[in-house]
C-alpha cells in the first residue's frame, strides 16, 4: 500500500486500545498520522508508537475531522455516540464493541472468513469487529462449514479475565495473592471471587436464561457465516486465566467428515495453527496462544454419540486476534481495497 492514512484509535489507553497501537506498528500499517483518543482523564498521557511518543487527546465530537480510519475500543456507549459522528466526517469506523454488530446495515467481519462483507461499510461508514469468543470459533469452523456444512454447534467457553479489561486483570492478581496469604479476597469487578474459581456468567442474564455473551455467539455466528439455519447453543464461563480464551466445540455437520479430514482442512486454513498430538501431550493451551495472532486448534476427534459429529478444542489470544488484530486486519482491507 503506497497511500498513507490518518488513523485514530478511540479507547487508546485501555488493554485492547494499547494492543491496537502495537498491532498497527507490528503489521506496518501505512499510518500518516496517529491520533490516540480517550477520556478527559487520560488526555495528555504519552503512548509509545514507532520509536516515538504520541499524546492522547480527549475523545470529542470534533476528534475525527481529517481522520481516514478510526478504530474504536472505547465501549458500546461511546461507539453508539461517536461512530456516526466520525462517519459523517468522512472517517470509516472499525468498531470493537457490540453496539453495531447486529445492525443489518453494518458488516460483521473476520478477514480470514468473510472479507467480502467489508464492502458494506458504505452503508453507514462502520464495520463491526465480532465478539472475541465468536472470532476464534468461526476462524476454526468456517473451512468446515464451506466443505460439508454445519448443522449445529454446541460450545462451552473458558474465557480469560482480560476480556473484561485491566481492572479484572488487577483483581485476579490481587485475589490470588490474598488467598495465598490467607486473606479474604475482595470481589469488585465480578459478582464472586474469580481467583481459583470458575464463573458460569459473562455479561448480563437475559429472560431466556442465557447470558448476553452466549447469545452474541449465536447471532454473530449466523451473520458471519451467512446461514441462519445453523443451530448454535453456548455456555460461557469466566476462568482465572489472564490471557487467551479456550473453547470446547462440538459440531454436527450435514455431510460426513472424519477427524483427519477436519485436520487436513484446518492445516491449510488461514489464521489457524493445528496443535494436535495428544499422545505426546501436545494440544492448545492458553499460555501458548498468548501473544500470538493465530487460532490454535487441537483435540480434533469424532463424536461417536451422533452421526457426523466432531469435537475440537480451540484457543486464541482474546486481546490480539479476539480484538485488536482482527480490527487492524479489517482496517488493512479498507486501506487496500476501498479507500
Amino acid at each position: 500500500m503506497s497511500k498513507l492514512f490518518n488513523v485514530a484509535v478511540a479507547g487508546a489507553t485501555g488493554a485492547v486500545g494499547t494492543q491496537m497501537l502495537t498491532c498497527l506498528e507490528e503489521r506496518g500499517f501505512p499510518v500518516k498520522g496517529l491520533k490516540p483518543l480517550a477520556t478527559a482523564k487520560s488526555a495528555g498521557r504519552k503512548l509509545r508508537f514507532k520509536g516515538g511518543e504520541v499524546e492522547v487527546e480527549e475523545l470529542t465530537e470534533s476528534s475525527f475531522q481529517g481522520v481516514d480510519i478510526a478504530i474504536f475500543s472505547a465501549g458500546g456507549a461511546a461507539s453508539e455516540r461517536f461512530a456516526p459522528i466520525a462517519a459523517k466526517d468522512g472517517c470509516v469506523v472499525v468498531d470493537n464493541s457490540a453496539a453495531w454488530r447486529m445492525d443489518p446495515d453494518v458488516p460483521l467481519v473476520i478477514p480470514e472468513v468473510n472479507p467480502h462483507a467489508t464492502a458494506g461499510y458504505r452503508n453507514k461508514g462502520i464495520v463491526a469487529n465480532p465478539n472475541c469468543s465468536t472470532i476464534q470459533m468461526i476462524v476454526a469452523l468456517a473451512p468446515i462449514h464451506r466443505k460439508v456444512g454445519i448443522k449445529r454447534v454446541v460450545v462451552s467457553t473458558y474465557q480469560a479475565v482480560s476480556g473484561t479489561g485491566k481492572k479484572a486483570i488487577d483483581e485476579l492478581h490481587e485475589q490470588t495473592k490474598a488467598i495465598l496469604d490467607s486473606v479474604q479476597p475482595e470481589a469488585k469487578v465480578y459478582p464472586h471471587t474469580i481467583a481459583f474459581n470458575c464463573l458460569p456468567h459473562i455479561d448480563v442474564f437475559l429472560e431466556n436464561g442465557y447470558t448476553k455473551e452466549e447469545m452474541k455467539m449465536v447471532h454473530e455466528t449466523r451473520k458471519i457465516l451467512e446461514d441462519d439455519s445453523i443451530g448454535v447453543t453456548a455456555t460461557t464461563v469466566r476462568v482465572p486465566v489472564f490471557f487467551s480464551h479456550s473453547e470446547s466445540i462440538n459440531i454436527e455437520t450435514h455431510e460426513p467428515i472424519t477427524a483427519d479430514g477436519v485436520r487436513e482442512l484446518l492445516v491449510n486454513a488461514p489464521g489457524v495453527t493445528v496443535v494436535d498430538n495428544p499422545s505426546k501431550n501436545i494440544y492448545p493451551m492458553a499460555i501458548d496462544a498468548a501473544g500470538k495472532d493465530d487460532t490454535l486448534v487441537g483435540r480434533i476427534r469424532g463424536d461417536d454419540s451422533i452421526a457426523n459429529g466432531i469435537n475440537m478444542w480451540v484457543v486464541s489470544d482474546n486481546i490480539r486476534k479476539g480484538a485488536a488484530t482482527n480490527a487492524v486486519q479489517i482496517a488493512e482491507i479498507l486501506a487496500r481495497d476501498y479507500l
